[in-house]
């Protein structure tokens, strides 16, 4: 019976470093709990001379991918070299040659269904809980522990760079951008943080979490994608003060089989769970119609803890390989039917506005005649003494409403000689 899976490694970056010194330093208890060794015949990568955080024999080293991809004795590739290409060529070659493959990369998974499909096709198995929440076992949890629950709602912190960013302002009364900074000195942000601040990082990652959870292939293109840098300090003070902190939320819920997938900045009560959440920590908050609620919390990036997702991945696969069942769990649990995607429009919410006005009589009510004609009620207000000149601001917060008609009505609001600035608008999860 074969005792050892062989595995290729693409990337010799960050994260292929976390798992090469996993690897080596838990062999032997690796060894006792799968009942076979992992052992990595080959690493490829650009720059093979510089040095690493472990070291390993250099006979393993090579510049030459195709190497690894047609290597008879590799059972498994692992990708983490990250975007779309070469990664997607790569994959697609790997699973032509019929290896299973590990990978971290959310965007590729998020973007190419076609990876999944190759993957059915040839009957090799994809592992990518690193792709999704660092050392947060995210993955394993929607595919096997919550397999017999249908799925309602995922409200999930799932980028650490946001999450940081905003834990900080609110600690710290700091702003965006001096807190910004601060974190691309500590290389908790990357030289361009786009990704990160502008939400599409989460958003690749809510794509992957929301098909696993609802059974159907949910797009980038069909998530609602909002970021964090017009977040300021006023509406950090004024969310304390009504209860709230101001998180970066993906959110995923499913209501009479359509499914609405978005990822903006959010009002949470202070006593939610998620709302302690914390630094570049991430959490996901899972509501299940037999489990009820659940959290799921840990490191969501750095070398070790997303190193140890790729080793569990790693694990499982070569279980399935020494056992003989190589499909024991599907690739993505169950087939994936077509997406019935809500529209954001008909978003259904709370909200935080925040106006910034001539201090003049009647402003207030001229706001809450406009917003009441689009059904919009008012639950309540802060009104501030003047601060800049004669610009007052004013905070409302709403009952539930519809967000196309909150858009409509701020268009119509921001228009009015009296509104100096356009509105900020939040939503709230309650």
């Amino acid at each position: 019976m074969k005792k050892i899976v062989k595995i290729g490694l693409i990337g010799w970056g960050t994260v292929g470093g976390g798992l090469v010194k996993i690897l080596k330093t838990n062999a032997h208890l690796i060894e006792e709990r799968l009942g076979g060794k992992l052992e990595i015949k080959a690493i490829a990568d650009k720059d093979i001379v510089s040095p690493r955080s472990i070291e390993i024999d250099k006979k393993l080293l090579t510049t030459d991918v195709e190497s690894l991809l047609h290597d008879p004795e590799i059972d498994i590739i692992v990708e983490l070299i990250g975007g779309k290409e070469p990664a997607r060529t790569y994959l697609l070659e790997a699973i032509k040659e019929g290896k299973h493959i590990v990978t971290a990369n959310k965007a590729l998974l998020a973007e190419c269904g076609e990876i999944f499909k190759a993957a059915g096709k040839r009957g090799v198995n994809i592992g990518f809980e690193g792709s999704v929440g660092g050392g947060m076992p995210i993955i394993k949890v929607l595919k096997e522990g919550l397999v017999a629950n249908r799925m309602e709602a995922i409200l999930g912190i799932i980028n650490g760079t946001a999450n940081y960013i905003l834990s900080r302002m609110t600690s710290e009364d700091k702003d965006f951008q001096e807190v910004l900074a601060e974190a691309k000195r500590l290389g908790y942000a990357e030289s361009d943080p786009a990704m990160d601040v502008e939400g599409t990082d989460s958003a690749h990652k809510l794509a992957i979490l929301a098909s696993l959870a609802f059974g159907t292939r949910v797009k980038l293109n069909d998530i609602y994608v909002e970021g964090i840098k017009e977040i300021t300090q006023a509406d950090i003070r004024y969310a304390k003060e009504v209860g709230y902190s101001i998180k970066l939320l993906s959110i995923a819920k499913e209501n009479q089989g359509r499914i609405e997938a978005r990822v903006h900045p959010t009002l949470l009560p202070q006593e939610h769970l998620l709302a302690s959440v914390n630094g570049v920590f991430n959490a996901c908050f899972l509501t299940g119609d037999a489990v009820g609620n659940i959290l799921v919390y840990g490191q969501g990036a750095g070398e070790m803890a997303a190193g140890s997702a790729v080793a569990a991945d790693l694990v499982d696969l070569a279980r399935n390989i020494l056992s003989g069942t190589p499909h024991r769990v599907p690739v993505l649990t169950y087939p994936l039917g077509a997406a019935k995607m809500k529209p954001m429009k008909e978003t259904l919410c709370r909200y935080y506005l925040r106006f910034s006005v001539l201090d003049r009589p009647g402003v207030l009510g001229s706001i809450s005649n406009l917003l009441g004609k689009k059904d919009i009620g008012i639950a309540s207000v802060i009104q501030k003494e003047r601060r800049e000149e004669d610009i007052v601001p004013i905070v409302i917060m709403t009952h539930e409403a519809k967000e196309e008609n909150i858009r409509i009505a701020l268009q119509k609001i921001d228009q009015l000689a009296v509104v100096k600035a356009k509105t900020m608008l939040i939503r709230v999860e309650d």
